[in-house]
């Protein structure tokens, strides 16, 4: 299986191409009919190739996608257990150093994007708390557009799952009133300032600050509150 998966990965088997049959493969490789196909039973299951059947058919390699990368994420966010702490400490450091990215790699359309998911939250703050889940989307949007002006797949990746999950945990421990929601667009609007004006260090440093924040909401916790709580798992 690993020698199959890194000829894949390494280009020398391309999208598209067939796998040699499967007596080949046990020719080539030097094992069993048993071993070689639980082999390409788990290369199927990463999405590495795709098993067609018919004339024609067999092992044909797969493009690697993000979503691949997404899917192994959200198992790991599932079944290890992930404290509310483990999640705001992989955000701070991670969406933070994607909207210092923002700042240099963003275009006039993305200015006028992130301008545009502003106003989306506004109307929710003048809406009032029964429209939080309508904030939380465009914080949740927002925090995504930083990611993908960064042009980096991993980031794209990684927080777009990150986000998909984050639900979970706002329905169990989040309780946002109106001032939540006017604090949290007020961080909002400083980070789209700093990131439409160039200035990489203060966009992270108020991309860290508004997760901190949202952390202690989770915890119950006032940002003037010092007291803390053990770690909340789903």
């Amino acid at each position: 299986m690993e020698q199959i998966q890194e000829a894949i990965i390494s280009g020398k088997l391309a999208v598209g191409d067939r796998l040699p049959p499967e007596r080949e493969l046990r020719e080539m490789l030097k094992t069993s009919r048993s071993t070689i196909r639980e082999a390409l039973r788990v290369l199927e299951q990463k999405g590495l190739i795709e098993i067609r059947l018919g004339t024609g058919g067999g092992a044909v390699v797969r493009s690697v996608s993000a979503d691949q990368v997404t899917e192994s994420l959200d198992l790991l966010i599932r079944s290890q257990k992930v404290s509310l702490d483990h999640l705001a400490e992989f955000r701070r450091q991670i969406e933070g150093d994607a909207a210092a990215l923002a700042t240099s790699r963003a275009r006039e359309e993305d200015f006028a994007h992130l301008r545009d998911l502003l106003a989306q939250a506004r109307k929710c703050v003048e809406a009032g708390e029964s429209a939080v889940d309508e904030f939380l989307e465009a914080d949740k949007k927002i925090h995504l557009a930083f990611a993908r002006i960064t042009g980096n797949p991993i980031y794209i990746s990684v927080l777009k799952t990150i986000h998909a999950n984050i639900n979970r945990y706002f329905e169990r421990f989040l309780n946002m009133e109106a001032q939540a929601m006017k604090e949290n667009l007020a961080d909002l609007e400083a980070i789209v300032a700093a990131v439409i004006d160039g200035r990489a260090d203060q966009a992270r440093k108020l991309s860290r600050r508004h997760i901190d924040r949202f952390n202690r909401y989770m915890h119950g916790i006032t940002l003037d509150d010092p007291k803390t709580r053990t770690p909340n798992k789903l």
